[in-house]
Formats: structure tokens, sequence, C-alpha cells
């Protein structure tokens, strides 16, 4: 079996996302009641098809050919996170993070946008969802996955659609993670990475 693979046309919407948004480091909430909040030290994503390879940003092919069958891979995507402290303390006597101050991650929210504002999902971009998860990040760098695009994704509009199609789908994630601290303050902090549609050559 083999597969058409077209010339992808990346709309000059989906080329002012590549510019704009690389895989960005993310927002803390501090404006919550925990005495703690998490830094996204990297947001990364790997193809379904090749999943050992991590980047900071995703071609995600919407139709894979391996072994001459036709696959529809899920996407996974990475996040390593640390903890700080809202009151840091001072140069010579830093704070240093309690176990209360430990943050456990229960959720995560997953949102495609588009830079031209056509954001309507099923139709202009993937649908949002949620997923669990559960890691505590108690002081350095913590990592975790997750996933980043579903299969289910790749056979509803609009993905369904680009399997025949030369036209790429130039989006932004919006990754929100959520949690509490352990005296069970909630807690949440979201970072963004880029995400292009298409149906792209395959791996060899």
């Amino acid at each position: 079996m083999t597969k058409a693979v077209w010339g992808v046309r990346i709309r000059r919407a989906g080329l002012l996302a590549l510019i704009l948004a690389s895989a960005s480091c993310g927002t803390q909430t501090r404006d919550g009641t925990s005495s703690s909040y998490l830094v996204i030290s990297a947001l990364e994503a790997a193809s379904g098809a090749d999943p050992s390879k991590f980047g900071t940003g995703l071609a995600s092919d919407v139709i894979t050919v391996k072994d001459d069958v036709a696959t529809i891979f899920e996407d996974p995507g990475k996040v390593t996170l640390k903890l700080g402290l809202k009151d840091p303390g001072s140069a010579a006597t830093p704070a240093s993070p309690t176990p209360n101050n430990s943050i456990t991650l229960s959720q995560y929210h997953v949102q495609y946008v588009r830079a031209d504002g056509h954001n309507i999902e099923g139709v202009d971009v993937p649908y949002a969802f949620d997923g669990g998860m559960t890691v505590t990040v108690a002081g350095g760098d913590t990592s975790a996955g997750f996933s980043l695009v579903r299969i289910q994704a790749k056979q509803e509009a609009p993905l369904a659609a680009l399997q025949t199609s030369p036209i790429a789908l130039s989006t932004i994630a919006r990754v929100t993670f959520y949690g509490h601290d352990q005296t069970g303050r909630e807690v949440s902090v979201t970072g963004t990475i880029d995400v292009t549609f298409a149906n792209f050559g395959d791996p060899k």
C-alpha cells in the first residue's frame, strides 16, 4: 500500500502562528491561596509514529503508512515543571519548600487555536479535551507525559479531511495543568506549543 504525499501549503495565518508561537515556557498562576506555584520549564511533543523524538513543536501526521498499513497515531506531549515559592525569602536566607508546598497535578486541558481567529471546534480546529494525570512536583524539574493529540481528533473534522488534502492546518495548543498543594489549595499553570496538522511524508 502506498500513500499519496502532497506538497504542503501552509496558509498565511498558519505561518503567522509558527512565527509568533514557538513552544512557550508557560505562565504561572500566582493569584491563588497556595504558597507555592508551578513553572513550566519545557513543553514538548513527539509524533506518534516516532514517539521517542520530542521537540518544541509538533508536525502531526493525520495518517501514517507503516509496514504498508495506513495507521492513525496519537501524538504524545511531555511537560517539565518545577516548584516556585511566592515568598522566596531573602538572598541571605532563601526559603526552602516544605512537604506542604509540593503540588500534585491531577488533570490537564488541551485547547487548539488559530492565529487568524477562526476557532470553531470541529470546523476550524479540533475539539478541546480534558485528560487525567498524577504527578507530584516537589522541587526541581519533574517531567510527565500526556496526550497532546488524540486519535479521535484525526478521525473527526477538520483533521479527517486533511488525509486527502494538500492543505496544512497550523494551530497553537494551549495546555493547562491543574493540581493542588498538599493542603488542598488549587494551583494551575498554562503553556503553549505549535501543532501543525497535515498529511506529511511517512518515515522510512
